[in-house]
């Protein structure tokens, strides 16, 4: 075998594969595949090849469209017939909450550019004429999709690689990776070692194996799935002898179950509760084609559903029952790009829906690795999305949770239960008396509002109008079985309560306990300068100041965002969002320089971070501390160490609501303390906590950005208006990019919109938005209720021309088209007076 390679690939799925394929196909001919058995051996095999356009992801949307295109095109450069039957999907809507979701993914599907019908029951039947309609409401068509061949697919994608000059090995077991001083790789196989610059991990069910050789964690683990095969049905035969097309992958999605025709019967998949996650250790060194003891017991409730809708299925025999393990993740997105904290070690694992987003998985990690960066934000499913905490406890009840969850409404405030409570600061039971109701990010439980002592939700108000096997539109009961917030698309049951709580902290105070949010500190005697060029704005030069700064790609996208603050001679403070800390620290890390003149320490876990905003909350802190609080001494955008009663802090004026207020990063054993000094302090002031809707409400109102939504790798930071934030004058990481992208014009415009919605509903991000003639023009990337302007709200990225302030526009939300008008930036407080107070 070969003994030097530009990447090798380890895993010969359809994953691997289409990985090899693009990296040959971007001009990397001197790339190698790696396959312990037979190509398609592990889960690809047992796959039922189906290709769903849909996903709530804008990520994994692109990326599924991506694959269901290329898969056409293969076929055509290959000469070797993948199997794509272009027979369509249909997705069946039994109650309101289910059409409000489909009428959102289509939003996303349109700002994308897949093509998305709308069908009544009678449409339905037409095309599915085996399928009983009574209940529906209606359905959700992709004409472009069906299902493939997965074997076929892989062999011409092998093909293809092939003839572009890639090389594979089968039967050759990969037994040891090490990375060498010289920063390249040996990769060790029980035919011989082979040395490459790239390393790319498409290892599937041996993931978290191929990690421990690394090092590292992956967090996969696979989840047993089971789907029945069908004799034949004579009206199907009957079909096919009159020549009739085929009908069609169905989803009966309140059901949790997806059938198609296969060769004259049915197949039909269920996504049941129960199913155990498996190979937690790895399959076994010569496992092959292999599949688990079948369970039909747990999924009779959808066998039952099925019957009941296409009673076709129930009248036929069961042919064969497959059993296998499919590769899951907590969030049921795969792990797509760089692994933390190796270099040139890539990761394309953890694909639940492998055969529909190998493609364009494939495509763009080819794109990653080649040219430095994808040329799609891949934030949804980058792998530094999970820290340490995602260990094999953690991923066995995530996986198999959300395995479960595949066909549940994915409502915008969704907050699954499982592995909860796992990170929790010290004032978690405080915050909980008071009536948080809590969402997790990054592990770390957050409160999202505060319900009102004794508050619950009727249990009418829960009903979805269909008796359905996904009923899940409630958050976590607590523990005297209390059900205090139901999920919507729409305005819902706490809706209210989020803007009390935003009024309260307008009117008067209100402390937030953001404690997730990622830290580290730089040191050493190279970290300003080293800081000021890899940041696009200029690191303050006098202590105690705090600048915004951004992290730029070298084409001068967005990749991360930073708080700033020098808190010591040397020693800088980095803050960025709870969300991103892996992703955030990756980058500090393998961007620090070899002479050992820069040190970083992540500090996340030792410090705590509480908000106290409002026009009276420097009334509060008065109480608290001897330092002058007053504009001379204490300017916006400044920090100082101070003391909290007998506690110590660093108070930096500066917040993410729009308010007077200060940020209170403190030694996290102090928390209890400072929480309840404010409190008391507080009381005769109203101070009153809140909670991250209300913080996520103000900040729209203020136009500020976040990642990935107005600032991502896709668009340019001045299209992200970030201006202000960008010193041109000096060199930094990306400016040549930047600069260069701007000369030749921005493509997208940052704009803020004042919507009118009437009172049940408000953009959430994603939404189509259109000029005066009905032509598309861009897309929304949040949305709210500004709660202080009395205005329905949304952040957007639009086409040059319409970002002008008093330009009408329209906007889809939900299937209805509402008015909307461009206005100027931060509709709250515009000359930030409020926050300069």
């Amino acid at each position: 075998m070969k003994t030097h390679a530009r990447a090798v690939v380890i895993g010969g799925g359809v994953v691997g594969v289409s990985t090899l394929y693009h990296l040959a196909k971007k001009g990397w001919d001197d790339v190698v595949l790696i396959e312990r058995k037979e190509l398609t051996s592990g889960s690809t095999w047992h796959a039922a090849g189906l290709l769903p356009l849909f996903n709530m992801s804008y990520s994994v949307g692109q990326i599924h469209k991506y694959s269901v295109k290329f898969y056409q095109e293969l076929q055509a450069e290959t000469g070797m017939n993948v199997g794509f039957s272009k027979v369509s999907n249909i997705r069946l809507a039994l109650t309101k909450d289910r059409w409000d979701e489909y009428m959102y993914y289509a939003g996303i599907a349109e700002t994308i550019g897949v093509n998305v019908k709308l069908l009544t029951p009678e449409q339905v039947k037409e095309i599915w004429p085996l399928c009983e309609t009574e209940g529906l409401l209606g359905a959700i068509q992709h004409p472009d999709d069906g299902y493939i061949q997965p074997a076929d697919l892989t062999q011409a994608l092998a093909k293809g690689a092939r003839d572009l000059g890639a090389t594979i090995y089968r039967h050759t077991a990969v037994t040891a990776i090490e990375q060498l001083p010289d920063g390249l790789w040996k990769v060790t196989t029980d035919k011989g070692e082979i040395t490459a610059e790239h390393v790319i991990s498409c290892t599937g069910n041996f993931a978290r194996k191929t990690g421990e050789m690394v090092g590292i964690n992956i967090p996969v683990i696979p989840v047993e799935h089971q789907y029945i095969v069908t004799e034949p049905h004579p009206a199907i035969l009957e079909r096919k002898a009159k020549g009739l097309p085929e009908m069609g992958v169905l989803r009966e999605s309140d059901s949790a179950w997806y059938m198609r025709e296969e060769n004259g019967g049915l197949l039909l998949g269920p996504y049941e509760h129960g199913a155990p996650a498996c190979y937690v250790n790895g399959p076994s060194d010569d496992s092959e084609y292999e599949l688990f003891q079948e369970d039909l017991d747990r999924l009779m409730p959808h066998i039952e559903t099925a019957i009941v809708r296409v009673p076709a299925f129930g009248e036929v025999g069961i042919k064969k029952v497959y059993n296998g393990a499919i590769a899951y993740t907590p969030d049921g997105n795969p792990i797509i790009g760089p692994a933390p904290g190796l270099k040139n070690f890539w990761l394309n694992e953890g694909h639940s829906f492998g055969i529909t987003a190998a493609g364009g998985a494939g495509w763009q990690l080819a794109e990653w690795i080649v040219d430095g960066e994808p040329t799609v934000d891949m934030m949804g499913v980058d792998p530094r999305r999970y820290g340490p905490y995602a260990n094999e406890g953690y991923l066995i009840e995530k996986n198999e949770e959300a395995y479960a969850n595949v066909f549940t409404m994915h409502y915008p405030d969704e907050e699954r239960s499982g592995a909860r409570p796992l990170k929790t600061t010290p004032i978690y039971d405080r915050l909980k008396a008071l009536g948080a109701v809590f969402g997790s990010v990054y592990g770390w439980e957050r409160a999202n509002w505060f319900a009102p002592e004794g508050y619950s939700v009727a249990k009418e108000e829960l009903d979805l109008g269909a008796d359905v096997l996904t009923n899940h539109n409630y958050a976590p009961p607590t523990e005297d079985g209390r059900i205090v917030e139901k999920w919507s698309f729409r305005r819902s049951n706490y809706f209210d309560h989020v803007g009390n709580e935003v009024m309260n902290v307008n009117k008067n105070v209100g402390v937030l306990d953001m404690s997730a949010f990622a830290k580290m500190e730089v040191s050493g005697p190279g970290a300003r300068a080293w800081l000021d060029s890899i940041f696009a704005n200029a690191i303050p030069k006098k202590r105690g100041r705090i600048a915004l700064c951004h992290m730029l790609t070298e084409q001068g996208g967005v990749r991360a965002e930073f708080t700033v603050y020098e808190w010591a001679p040397g020693r800088f403070y980095l803050v960025s969002a709870g969300a991103y800390e892996a992703h955030d620290h990756d980058y500090l890390r393998k961007l620090l320089p070899s002479d050992g003149s820069v040190r970083l320490q992540q500090i996340t876990q030792r410090l705590g971070v509480l908000v106290l905003a409002g026009p009276k909350s420097r009334d509060v802190l008065k109480k608290l501390t001897r330092t002058s609080l007053e504009n001379k001494d204490f300017p916006w955008l400044s920090g100082k160490e101070i003391s909290v009663g007998a506690a110590s802090a660093h108070a930096l004026r500066v917040n993410f609501v729009g308010e007077l207020g200060w940020e209170l990063h403190h030694p996290i054993e102090m928390q209890t303390y400072i929480f309840d000094k404010l409190m008391a302090a507080g009381a005769e002031f109203g101070i009153k906590p809140f909670g991250i809707r209300a913080m996520l409400a103000m900040s729209v109102e203020k136009s500020y950005r976040l990642i990935p939504r107005e600032m991502s790798i896709e668009y340019n930071a001045y299209e992200s208006a970030l201006d202000r934030f960008i010193k041109p004058e000096k060199e930094f990481l990306g400016r040549d990019g930047l600069l260069a992208y701007k000369e030749k014009g921005l493509q997208w415009n940052f704009a803020t919109l004042i919507v009118e919605t009437g009172n049940d509903v408000d953009a959430r991000g994603s939404e189509a938005i259109y000029n005066e003639a009905g032509e598309l023009v861009g897309r929304a990337t949040n949305g709210t209720y500004g709660f202080r302007i009395g205005k329905s709200m949304a952040l957007a990225m639009l086409k040059p021309g319409y970002a002008a302030e008093g330009t009408k526009l329209k906007i889809k939300i939900l299937g209805t088209i509402y008015t909307a008008t461009v206005v100027g930036e931060s509709p709250f407080d515009p000359d930030n007076a409020v926050l300069r107070a």
